[in-house]
């Protein structure tokens, strides 16, 4: 028997059924860690403008004034709200940490903001103090009682949870759990992976490529006939929305997260295949966030590269794959045979590889896979470096 060890922390996310009773409780809850929010946020500012320290002690101490003076503030548990405080600290931290590195203004992370009422989606945390597992329910700080979906079971016993509303409407509560690792049976044998748009993943064997599912066209539709019906009944600045404007808008929402479900689950089904029959996977460590200002953006952000990758590195660290990531600088221009570089980058409508130097001709997007798996050191340059597809594992070079 292989034995099981940890690696890290991991999520699992399941619906809630949320009573009437329990929404009214979980939205005070909310209103009250949002003031608090916006407070922090002000006293944070104040502090600056005076040249002061604000760090999460100081707001601590804040918080327990706050409590003492303000009956309707003390009514709610202290555990959210000193968790609350946690998560201000820490974004804080992180906006100034990149201000004194002197990073580019679009690389930072942005200053903890003020959160609206009618914008900001509730998200309450509760470390362990803070909840409970009993007969399956979820019982919460201030007695606050919520059925769970137990969609699966929980692998180990968790450390905090994270209750939240989407944008539907709908509440999840996701849990926090060591992370274990669950090895595979050895495969010899190496893989290659290039990100594309025509095909999101196009590996070194074809049985493996990843085409386009373009689950966002097959929804535009709807998404189109949501969008004009937001339109005609957009309210003027002051006035509510009518019925029909938020019955629209919520069925836009569905639309869209029913198509990122769908994305999700094709990628993790994918990562499985490949991290189940592959022990190394050399993966180009892709950007896709410039595509979104190029003429081919609606096709990427529908490929949903950045969701697949992260799915791919996620599963192979759960069965203990090597995945490793590759720089992606002229992988187009590199010869996956003799390692020759072309003069000149190769345009985009160009679709066929021909190295001049060894004669190789190859479709482009599956000479650059072979370049990742020679940038990774598991199939070495050269006229026998690069085996037929699914070749088994090499030495690094």
């Amino acid at each position: 028997m292989v034995a099981v060890e940890e690696a890290g922390h991991v999520r699992y996310t399941y619906r809630l059924r949320v009573s009437a009773v329990a929404r009214e409780a979980l939205l005070a809850e909310w209103d009250r860690c949002r003031w608090l929010w916006n407070e922090c946020v002000a006293r944070s500012k104040k502090a600056h403008r005076d040249g002061e320290k604000c760090g999460p002690a100081r707001l601590d101490r804040m918080l327990t004034r706050a409590r003492a003076v303000t009956p309707w503030l003390a009514e709610g548990s202290s555990v959210p709200q000193q968790q609350l405080i946690r998560d201000f600290g820490k974004s804080r931290a992180k906006a100034l940490k990149d201000v004194r590195e002197r990073l580019p203004v679009r690389q930072r992370a942005g200053m903890p903001a003020y959160k609206k009422k009618h914008e900001a989606t509730p998200t309450l945390n509760y470390t362990r103090r803070g909840f409970r597992l009993k007969a399956g329910r979820l019982h919460l700080a201030g007695g606050v009682v919520v059925p769970v979906v137990w969609s699966r079971e929980l692998p180990a016993e968790p450390s905090s949870v994270r209750v939240y509303q989407d944008g539907v409407g709908h509440w999840y509560a996701s849990f926090v759990v060591p992370a274990e690792v669950q090895p595979l049976p050895a495969t010899d044998r190496v893989l290659g992976v290039d990100w594309g748009v025509k095909e999101i993943a196009t590996t070194t064997s074809d049985a493996h490529d990843l085409p386009h599912p373009d689950h966002g066209g097959k929804a535009r539709q709807k998404l189109s006939r949501y969008d004009r019906m937001m339109a005609r009944r957009k309210p003027k600045k002051g006035q509510a929305a009518s019925k029909g404007y938020r019955e629209a808008k919520r069925w836009r929402a569905r639309t869209h997260r029913k198509t990122a479900r769908q994305r999700q689950d094709t990628a993790r089904k994918w990562a499985k295949k490949v991290v189940r029959e592959h022990d190394v996977i050399a993966v180009e460590d892709f950007k896709p966030k410039f595509l979104a200002r190029s003429s081919m953006a609606r096709k990427a952000a529908d490929a949903a590269i950045g969701t697949t990758k992260k799915a791919l590195l996620e599963m192979g660290r759960k069965h203990a794959r090597d995945v490793r990531l590759v720089h992606p600088a002229h992988t187009t221009m590199d010869c996956g045979r003799c390692g020759a570089r072309t003069k000149h980058a190769l345009p985009l409508s160009q679709r066929t590889y021909t190295c001049t130097a060894c004669g190789l001709v190859s479709p482009r997007d599956k000479n650059s896979a072979r370049v990742m798996l020679v940038r990774a050191g598991l199939a070495p340059a050269g006229d026998e470096g690069v085996g037929p597809p699914g070749a088994p594992l090499q030495e690094a070079a």
